[in-house]
């Protein structure tokens, strides 16, 4: 990757986190954040005793959300 493409790949990288956060640093933003935390598992456990597919269906919902408060809060 050349030196030019990488800086475009960056501001590609920074752009999408300024996406981020307008789109859920605004009141209904904020209200889907919530909403996606009770959902997705975010402090509860995803272990479902005995079935360990029911278990990686739990952990993927709440690594998108993980994934999603980690670009909220990146600093750019």
């Amino acid at each position: 990757m050349s030196e030019e493409q990488d800086q475009q790949q960056q501001e590609k990288v920074k752009q999408l986190i300024q996406d981020y956060k307008v789109t859920f640093g605004q009141e209904a933003g904020q209200r889907v954040l919530v909403d996606l935390q009770n959902r997705c598992h975010f402090l509860t456990t995803t272990n479902v005793k005995g079935d360990a597919h029911e278990s990686a269906f739990m952990e993927g919902q709440r690594s998108a959300l993980l994934f999603i408060l980690n670009m909220v809060n990146k600093k750019i």
